[in-house]
């Protein structure tokens, strides 16, 4: 009997314990029910300080996806948001325009020929009103000018074809390739040129033949014509050259000379002048020597103190070789070897002739650079580069070209040799026996 109510007392119990748990299941399911919510698109949002405020009686966390969709809807509310219609302006009252005036045409311009004819008929006949003329005038002034040919202008255009009127020669810069040049001295070299041709008049040789007792011109070309040949045995300058030749006409026409002393006097005039331009000098016992003894040692060195004390000591100053090299720099003898030697040429043909000795060097160098041109036919004769830095015309040389070119005529036949043989070898291109030209100014 116990055991019986034992076993019915256990089968009674999970009959109560399952109803128990089904109420349990019951309130936990009613518990976790939720309202049901309206359409979220339609919910009105308000943004706070970067925040999404619901209105009330909206509890729902705000997701990243939630609150992207709440704004993009928002944002498209707003757009969707009919605007009132703007105002419509009020038209001015329309202001009437005053009527144009027709512009009066002007009457038509005459040719030049019937101009003088129309204008009297045309005051003759009638006088245009005074609005008329005014308002002819306001239209002339508002019309485009044209360009009329008059009678005048056409003939002056024919006038100047027909006279052949033509540029100005431009003026070469010939030290442009001298520039990195320091020896050129390209920054004063105009200055250096201006002072020699203010200087060469100072202490120049006279027409001193007059004064020499036994001396004349034919001794004097003997003279040089040796020297020359001395000059070129010791291969000295041009320079030394130049300076001789000036330092033996400037003592014989201050001291009258002997004519046993002459070659004296040109022995030791090239021995001055090569102590002042050569680096190397011949010696005393070189020039006795090359005069066959004709002197000793003591004699020459006494003329050559008497003829520093008769010319000052002065030594410095410009010969025609200065001047020779800055002119044929000017005739374009930097790029013309033949025109260079030719010019050299006719500047030691000026040496040996006595009729150059009163003539400025500046103006037996310029005669020499012209002489030369017209031997080897330039053209032209005389530009504007050369009369730039000459300062002299074509009519300023002729006399000394024309002495430069009756020595050049007269050289291969002439006695004295030395200076057209130094000029006929390979060395200086044969210029000596180029065709004399036929006279200065002629090609």
């Amino acid at each position: 009997m116990a055991t019986r109510n034992h076993h019915a007392a256990a089968a009674q119990q999970p009959a109560n314990g399952g109803a128990a748990v089904l109420a349990g299941r019951q309130k936990v399911a009613a518990a976790g029910r939720r309202r049901v919510l309206s359409d979220i698109g339609n919910v009105g949002i308000d943004v706070f300080d970067g925040k999404i405020q619901l209105p009330e009686g909206i509890n729902r966390p705000i997701t990243r996806s939630f609150g992207a969709q709440l704004l993009k809807n928002a944002a498209l509310a707003k757009k969707n948001a009919v605007a009132p219609p703007p105002a419509k302006p009020v038209p001015a009252p329309a202001v009437p325009k005053p009527a144009r005036k027709a512009p009066t045409k002007a009457a038509p311009r005459p040719a030049p020929e019937q101009a003088p004819k129309n204008a009297t008929s045309s005051n003759e006949n009638s006088k245009p009103s005074e609005g008329a003329a005014g308002s002819s005038s306001s239209v002339q002034k508002k019309s485009r000018k044209k360009v009329v040919c008059t009678l005048t202008t056409v003939l002056s255009a024919r006038s100047k074809n027909a006279s052949g009127l033509k540029q100005k020669e431009p003026i070469e810069d010939i030290d442009k390739l001298d520039g990195n040049n320091q020896l050129a001295m390209v920054e004063y070299v105009e200055d250096i040129y201006k002072f020699y041709k203010a200087s060469e008049h100072e202490s120049r040789p006279d027409d001193y033949m007059g004064s020499q007792p036994e001396i004349n011109p034919n001794m004097r070309a003997i003279l040089l014509d040796w020297l020359a040949e001395i000059h070129a045995k010791f291969e000295l300058m041009p320079e030394t050259l130049y300076l001789t030749i000036y330092i033996v006409d400037r003592y014989l026409s201050l001291q009258p000379v002997l004519k046993r002393k002459l070659q004296l006097v040109g022995i030791a005039a090239m021995l001055i002048a090569s102590k002042y331009e050569e680096i190397w000098a011949p010696e005393v016992g070189d020039f006795i020597s090359l005069s066959d003894n004709a002197y000793d040692r003591q004699q020459i060195l006494v003329m050559e103190k008497a003829i520093l004390n008769t010319i000052e000591w002065n030594l410095t100053l410009p010969t025609q070789y200065h001047f020779l090299v800055r002119f044929a720099k000017a005739a374009g003898s930097d790029s013309d070897k033949q025109l260079r030697h030719m010019i050299l040429f006719f500047g030691e043909l000026a040496l040996m002739d006595y009729r150059m000795v009163t003539i400025r060097p500046s103006i037996v160098a310029a005669s020499a650079v012209y002489a030369a041109r017209c031997t080897l036919k330039k053209s032209p004769l005389w530009t504007a580069t050369l009369k730039y830095h000459t300062g002299l015309n074509e009519q300023q040389l002729m006399e000394g070209a024309k002495i430069l070119i009756s020595s050049h005529a007269a050289a291969p036949e002439g006695k004295l040799k030395i200076i057209y043989e130094k000029y006929s070898s390979e060395e200086f291109g044969f210029v000596a026996r180029h065709s004399p030209a036929a006279g200065p100014g002629r090609v």
